[in-house]
């Protein structure tokens, strides 16, 4: 695919997208992948990460190792991702801490918009169709209502967290950092990243890779054997996971860690007019209003001949 240098600059802002979605605890960047246009591409790019490209690198050069390894979609995408994710997990945290309210509206409108985009991507329905959309509405759903676990900074379990919540980053609908706080990895994270500490860092990224190469492979499988089936799968899991970014929640347990800082340990969600505290009706209504329009113009984006 011949692409010109505006391409990539368009690549990397959806990045930047994938990467500030993938910050907050709720919002998977995989659905900013799908309905921009690339996911697809992301996927069989990554599974063709193999033994048989770096036989390329040494027999061909590095040239011939770069193209069939598209190296410069690569580069454009995860440069966004990175800045994005690194820069915006200080601003989500300030945001779910102070204004919770108007930042899950707006991601609400954004879920509520990418199910229309991904499930009209299904070009046949039928039982087997419906059955994964189920599915996959019942275990995001499910996902969204697990209790957190306590924070736990061990780096074997660093790793696996990594795995783990690298392969909910690709997929819409599952949030990789809601992941890692379920397992009780997110804070540890966080604190990695704000005190520099380049051991767990590079511990979280080392699975993170290991679980990417391998889930990529599974779900370019998929992608070609079982197209509809899967995108039905993927649409369940986004329309499951729209619990857990509904704007208005009683907290029902709390957690405080070992230097005193509380987080809401178990949420319910509830009405508006149920909410302890200021509802923020309208405000929140408009961001609503906007996250869907976002992925009107994302989707618009995406659209384009590359």
């Amino acid at each position: 695919m011949q692409r010109r240098l505006k391409d990539y600059l368009i690549i990397s802002f959806k990045g930047l997208a994938m990467g500030a979605a993938d910050a907050v605890p709720g919002v998977s960047g995989g659905t900013i992948a799908f309905i921009s246009g690339i996911y697809e591409e992301l996927i069989s790019t990554i599974s063709n990460i193999k033994p048989a490209l770096f036989k390329t690198l040494f027999n061909k050069g590095f040239k011939s190792f770069w193209q069939e390894a598209n190296g410069n979609f690569v580069l454009a995408l995860l440069s966004g991702v990175i800045i994005s994710y690194v820069s915006f997990m200080k601003m989500a945290k300030f945001l779910l801490e102070n204004e919770p309210v108007l930042i899950w509206s707006f991601f609400f409108g954004l879920i509520i918009a990418s199910i229309y985009f991904v499930g009209k991507q299904i070009t046949k329905w039928n039982i087997p169709v419906f059955i994964a959309l189920i599915i996959g509405t019942g275990i995001a759903f499910y996902v969204s209502i697990l209790p957190t676990m306590a924070t736990n900074d061990n780096d074997y379990f660093l790793f696996i967290a990594g795995a783990i919540a690298i392969c909910a980053m690709i997929l819409p609908g599952i949030s990789g950092s809601f992941i890692l706080i379920v397992l009780g990895a997110y804070k540890t994270l966080s604190d990695a990243i704000h005190d520099v500490d380049l051991k767990k860092i590079i511990i979280f990224i080392c699975g993170a890779v290991i679980g990417l190469l391998s889930f990529s492979h599974v779900l370019k499988w998929l992608f070609k054997h079982y197209h509809n089936i899967t995108l039905a799968l993927l649409t369940g899991f986004i329309f499951g996971s729209l619990n857990k970014v509904w704007p208005w929640k009683k907290t029902l347990t709390w957690h405080t860690d070992s230097k005193g800082v509380t987080s809401p340990l178990l949420q319910e969600s509830v009405s508006p007019l149920a909410f302890e505290g200021n509802n923020q009706l309208v405000i929140a209504i408009i961001l609503i209003v906007l996250g869907f329009l976002t992925i009107f113009i994302l989707e618009k984006v995406g659209s384009k001949k590359q």
